[in-house]
């Protein structure tokens, strides 16, 4: 599995965890971490510096991303949208304004998350909310 995959996966993971527990950012990252290790080697996988900082970037800039994902999906407010489908939503927006991924990669890496965390009515949700707002960004 290519690298950059298995940190948008440790991304998905870690902003799922600070959806859910309301924590501060880098104290999902740690709790990431610690549930990496086992208690006979606590915490042997060295840092992702690219997850970090997919995480940290997106949880910043979460509030004006939410705004656009509910401008794009009719009918759905944030907080009712299943957490998974949401946060890997914010990650591919993330990606595709901060990080200048091409939009092409971060729809495609987008909807394998939701192929493997999620299930098929996701899929077509995720792709038809990036793909209007990428749409947007480039009118």
């Amino acid at each position: 599995m290519p690298a950059r995959h298995r940190s948008r996966q440790r991304a998905l993971q870690v902003l799922y965890l600070w959806d859910q527990r309301k924590q501060v950012v880098d104290e999902a990252i740690s709790s990431f971490y610690e549930t990496l290790g086992s208690d006979d080697e606590p915490q042997s996988t060295p840092p992702d510096e690219f997850m970090e900082t997919l995480v940290r970037g997106t949880a910043s800039r979460a509030d004006s991303i939410d705004q656009r994902i509910v401008a794009k999906s009719a009918n759905w407010r944030i907080e009712r949208m299943p957490v998974v489908d949401r946060n890997i939503l914010r990650l591919a927006i993330y990606e595709m304004d901060a990080m200048q991924t091409p939009p092409a990669v971060a729809i495609d890496e987008a909807l394998e998350l939701a192929r493997q965390f999620s299930g098929d009515e996701s899929v077509a949700f995720i792709n038809g909310v990036l793909d209007a707002i990428h749409r947007d960004s480039h009118a």
